[in-house]
């Protein structure tokens, strides 16, 4: 019996938790739709979203690009032409999204938990109560409308970064002819339906 109740007991926290998780998410949806809003707020984090993730989701997608080099396998079938075909494909659909959005919320997740945490020691949101300025309303939505508006920008460049890092690979280290996979890669971008 000791075994089921700590299995149960372990659910219940869990439950307990996603309902947390869920009361919060729900609660920061409703204040990014209702005033008053903070605009200088919000523009300072979507230069922090933004701008400066742009090293780091830049240097991902570039390597990410070069790694997608599978001339090799394509050699042994003599289809050395599908390589800007495949490179430009799982950049765009899959291998972009994902690593812009695995390096946005390594590192903005830790900035946002850092900044909220050291509010919280040194009683800066204590101060913002005594202010007559609700806490949630102050920090959660100019993060989430500042991520909701960059992130399609990131998304983008680490596209663009990333067929340059096939291309670079493709070019100076393969000897492809630079006309032709540039004419590859572009006839294979297909807007999405």
């Amino acid at each position: 019996m000791k075994i089921l109740q700590h299995i149960g007991r372990i659910f219940l926290a869990f439950l307990a938790t996603t309902g947390r998780l869920a009361l919060f998410m729900g609660s920061a949806a409703f204040h990014c739709v209702r005033p008053p809003f903070y605009p200088r707020t919000v523009l300072r984090h979507m230069v922090e979203i933004g701008h400066f993730s742009l090293p780091v989701v830049g240097l991902t997608a570039i390597f990410a690009g070069m790694v997608l080099q599978s001339y090799t396998g394509f050699a042994r079938f003599s289809a050395e032409g599908a390589i800007a075909n495949v490179v430009v494909l799982s950049i765009t659909r899959e291998l972009g999204p994902v690593l812009a959005g695995l390096m946005v919320a390594g590192r903005i997740g830790a900035s946002l938990a850092a900044e909220i945490g050291t509010m919280r020691v040194t009683e800066q949101i204590d101060a913002l109560t005594t202010l007559s300025t609700n806490p949630m309303k102050y920090l959660a939505p100019p993060s989430i409308v500042a991520g909701f508006v960059m992130f399609p920008f990131l998304v983008l460049v680490a596209d663009v970064i990333g067929i340059f890092g096939g291309y670079l690979v493709a070019i100076y280290k393969l000897g492809f002819n630079p006309s032709n996979y540039l004419q590859r890669t572009w006839d294979f971008l297909e807007p999405a339906e």
